[in-house]
């Protein structure tokens, strides 16, 4: 496992780009009619295609983003703290 992170890590610009671009082809999808039936969407926002996919991909970033700055304001310790 730490072997894959470190590949990942070493292949970032990779990753974001297929990240971004399996995003796209969840938009394009999600525009077909013969893939996903909106006739019964509760509401406006759900009829506009790729909606979930940009959602979940903008709320994903955002606990991100906003777990990073939690830990930093305090939450983290440096690493010898157990040690004195």
């Amino acid at each position: 496992m730490l072997r894959f992170i470190e590949f990942l890590r070493r292949h970032l610009k990779v990753v974001i780009r297929v990240c971004l671009a399996l995003l796209v082809v969840l938009i394009v999808v999600d525009a077909i009619p013969l893939f996903v039936d909106k006739h019964h969407a509760h509401t406006a926002a759900e009829h506009v295609p790729g909606f979930w996919s940009v959602f979940g991909f903008i709320a994903c970033a955002l606990i991100v983003y906003v777990s990073k700055a939690f830990g930093h304001s305090g939450i983290m310790t440096r690493e010898d703290y157990y040690d004195e």
